[in-house]
């Protein structure tokens, strides 16, 4: 049986109580989508028999299981507790998989006297973000050695004073010459914290009222399989109305599904929210229904049912804006 125990909770930034677990998230384009989730289970909550695993071990379980069904992926981004894991980084390289993983800012390799290691020069680029805005960051290579396959990195909004919450380490196998690149693609966790964070509270991902590990890994299935619904439905809506901008076309309402978009309450914004929104107003009509179907064995309606069920028909063939390939 799972419980909740006292553990560092990554989302309040401290130690309280809760349920952990590790998460592996896919980015494609602009588009981030949950791959697979196992709960951290502290020691003192194991059942008799049950091992010990820490979160480095778990993260090389899901690497390794993404494998084996033929997931393939060009590189893994993670935060400190996995770039400081020799097990987890092993595990990587046994596979052939670049990495960008967050480092402490004493890690190891380059907490030597300031005069061994080798400073770079600082280089501006610019951080773009996923709606489009952009700000200048800088990045500078920390290296001991010239010949070392892996290089590590620094990135700020200050070069010169480094503060503490706006200054990252980072540790990679890919070549050194992109130091932009670089700055950009360590962004990506930022889009991930995002998903998390609208599955955790838009959808209840944490709202679940179960015990039972098992019961709750099904609990998270669910809610990150709606966000990923969510989530294809607000990309293509973002990709529809570049398609509209480059045809100059003005009308919002020529964006958005025929016929739907002509509730009230259709929220034309193009927002994550806002897709959720209004995927909500399309299965209003099947809740709704299941509210009033008991009553109508009571107080029999046939034709009340029979438009309901014609309503529930029409909502049944949204497609939103993903093309369904008919052959």
């Amino acid at each position: 049986m799972g419980s909740f125990a006292r553990q560092y909770i990554g989302n309040l930034r401290k130690v309280d109580n809760g349920i952990v677990s590790v998460n592996a998230y896919g980015v494609l384009g602009d588009l981030t989508f949950p791959l697979i989730f196992l709960i951290y289970k502290p020691r003192k909550r194991l059942e008799v028999g049950g091992v010990y695993k820490t979160k480095p071990q778990l993260a090389v379980e899901i690497i390794e299981a993404l494998l084996k069904i033929g997931f393939n992926f060009d590189l893994v981004l993670a935060d400190s507790l996995y770039g400081e894991s020799p097990t987890f980084i092993a595990v990587l390289s046994k596979y052939k998989k670049h990495y960008l993983l967050a480092i402490r800012s004493n890690h190891r390799e380059f907490s030597l006297p300031e005069q061994e290691a080798k400073y770079g020069m600082w280089q501006e680029f610019e951080r773009k973000f996923s709606d489009g805005k952009s700000e200048k960051r800088y990045i500078q290579q920390i290296n001991e050695s010239e010949s070392r396959l892996i290089t590590y990195w620094r990135i700020t909004t200050d070069p010169n004073n480094l503060p503490k919450n706006h200054t990252c380490y980072i540790k990679t196998d890919l070549k050194s010459d992109m130091a932009a690149k670089l700055g950009n693609l360590y962004g990506f966790p930022n889009w991930v914290e995002y998903a998390f964070k609208q599955g955790k509270n838009e959808l209840g991902w944490a709202d679940f009222r179960l015990t039972n590990y098992q019961q709750i890994e099904k609990w998270w299935e669910l809610v990150m399989s709606v966000y990923f619904l969510v989530s294809l439905q607000a990309q293509s809506r973002n990709n529809s109305e570049s398609e509209s901008n480059n045809q100059t076309i003005s009308s919002p309402s020529s964006r958005e599904p025929a016929d739907f978009s002509k509730h009230k309450w259709w929220d034309f914004n193009l927002r994550w929210k806002s897709t959720l929104k209004n995927l909500r107003l399309i299965i209003q009509p099947y809740i709704f229904w299941n509210l009033i179907k008991p009553w109508l064995a009571v107080f029999v309606n046939t034709n009340f049912q029979l438009g309901f069920q014609k309503l529930i028909k029409i909502m049944n063939q949204f497609q939103g804006y993903i093309t369904v390939d008919s052959g």
